[in-house]
């Protein structure tokens, strides 16, 4: 399909700060439907805190953000943490259905299964997610992501998406942002590593206060 150039994301003059210390200002950036923004910047530069800010989570005290032309943020968009909300008690299907419900998903079963085996956790729906590694709790957040889709969330924001993955999950999450953002969506993410499919580079180094 053709991607429109619809802005989903506009920050003007934006202040990236942690309490009331700024680490950045002037902050400006535009995310147009099909954009990849690659988040980068020294330690210390506030890319988490930005995330944050953009996800509601923290304030912005000054500047604006736009979202889909609308001030501030009218729809909520994906943010997916450090922090993986994932309930210890809750089976690996029942913290997926959780995290789709916030999003006003019902899953079927079916949808479950394929998004389970897409971050290779197939046969796991019954499991209670104390007994997974690390790498396996990350696995379920980023499930949502198959079934996410620009109608729903038309904005991810993602805080080091490949952490704890292997390569060949690399390769499929990689796949699934550049077919995310071809079918209208926008995503800003953090990585370490480089991102093949970025399209845009915001560095947050070049604001620092």
């Amino acid at each position: 399909m053709t991607v429109l150039e619809t802005s989903i994301l506009e920050l003007a003059d934006l202040t990236v700060q942690r309490g009331e210390i700024p680490l950045c200002e002037a902050v400006s950036l535009q995310l147009p439907a099909g954009s990849i923004c690659h988040l980068i910047g020294a330690n210390g530069t506030g890319k988490t805190t930005l995330l944050m800010q953009l996800a509601g989570l923290l304030p912005v005290m000054t500047g604006t953000v736009s979202y889909q032309g609308q001030a501030g943020l009218p729809i909520q968009p994906l943010y997916v943490s450090h922090q993986l909300g994932i309930h210890p008690d809750l089976t690996v299907a029942q913290n997926l259905i959780f995290l789709l419900n916030l999003y006003g998903i019902s899953p079927s079963a079916s949808d479950i299964d394929d998004a389970l085996t897409w971050v290779g956790l197939q046969g796991f729906e019954t499991i209670s997610s104390s007994h997974l590694s690390a790498g396996q709790t990350r696995r379920i957040t980023l499930a949502r992501l198959y079934l996410l889709t620009p109608d729903v969330t038309p904005l991810w924001l993602l805080d080091e998406p490949f952490t704890a993955l292997d390569v060949d999950m690399v390769a499929r999450m990689e796949r699934r942002l550049h077919d995310f953002a071809h079918a209208g969506g926008a995503i800003l993410t953090t990585s370490h590593q480089a991102v093949g499919v970025a399209n845009q580079v915001l560095d947050l180094s070049d604001y620092m206060v």
